[in-house]
């Protein structure tokens, strides 16, 4: 296999080009605490704030504040099933956020995310595949896409589905079948013994989240918010295998629709210092 040059070295990992994750801010802990509080006295559970926080993380890149927000959601529990059950959850968010952030960032926070785990935790994470397609389980997948898709987009959803085809045929092939199918929607065996089901409600917050946090697809942050709502409008929170969210109904409100968007601008804010989104910072320059 052919070397690469000291020079193509050198400019791959310039840092104009910003090409590592980002450190976690002297100041994140603080906000993820201060979610938490505002959290509890909205009687808001842990599912649903540590959901929102992980994917504006991941879509910040910072595997070092991953590592922290899971070490306060866990601070107070001395109960290992509840400590590996956390983990759990926040690596299938950090699963999820791939459909919204691309799968780089979702390799780069899960890997240092194990990594950062204590080992016991890690042992008893679930090391079975539950998405593997087969000629058995693949109209299910793909019911499950088109459902999920209904929730999130009716009265639209196939008036939207047309309308991506004419961008390119294979457009809402992809997304209803591998997205919404095989990802962002739960197969029915998944989280009853680990506790990782992030389901209908949880899916919908996390994809606000993930989109608030990019910047520049306002009207898909506005799809999932009223996404979110549908699930309570449609009753799809409580179909049969869903987890109650506690504080959910709440959530898909105007005032709770507010507090996620500025929760994760806060985390945001906190993570960049100020910078703002590492998703589409501008335009890189060298100074070549």
């Amino acid at each position: 296999m052919s070397k690469l040059s000291p020079s193509l070295k050198a400019l791959v990992s310039a840092a104009f080009a910003r090409p590592n994750t980002l450190p976690a801010s002297p100041q994140i802990r603080t906000v993820y605490e201060r979610l938490r509080q505002q959290a509890a006295a909205k009687h808001v559970g842990l599912p649903a704030w540590l959901t929102l926080s992980t994917a504006a993380t991941v879509t910040m890149n910072s595997p070092e504040a991953l590592a922290q927000l899971y070490n306060l959601a866990t601070s107070s529990s001395k109960d290992k099933a509840q400590s590996v059950q956390t983990a759990e959850l926040m690596r299938e968010v950090g699963l999820k956020c791939m459909g919204l952030n691309g799968i780089p960032r979702t390799i780069n926070c899960l890997g240092a995310f194990r990594a950062s785990l204590p080992n016991d935790i890690v042992s008893s994470l679930s090391t079975k595949p539950t998405r593997v397609p087969s000629v058995d389980n693949i109209n299910t997948i793909t019911t499950r896409g088109h459902n999920l898709w209904k929730s999130i987009y009716n009265p639209f959803d196939e008036k939207l589905v047309a309308k991506l085809a004419e961008s390119h045929p294979d457009l809402p092939v992809f997304i209803l079948n591998h997205g919404y199918g095989a990802l962002f929607s739960d197969p029915a065996e998944l989280g009853h013994a680990s506790g990782a089901k992030v389901g209908r409600v949880l899916t919908s917050i996390a994809a606000v989240a993930c989109l608030r946090a990019q910047t520049g697809v306002g009207p898909q942050v506005t799809s999932h918010i009223f996404g979110l709502r549908k699930a309570f409008e449609d009753g799809t929170y409580k179909a049969p295998g869903e987890f109650e969210v506690e504080g959910g109904e709440w959530l898909a409100t105007d005032d709770g629709n507010i507090w996620i968007l500025k929760s994760v601008d806060s985390i945001v804010e906190a993570l960049s210092e100020g910078t703002g989104t590492t998703f589409a910072p501008g335009t890189v320059k060298s100074n070549l």
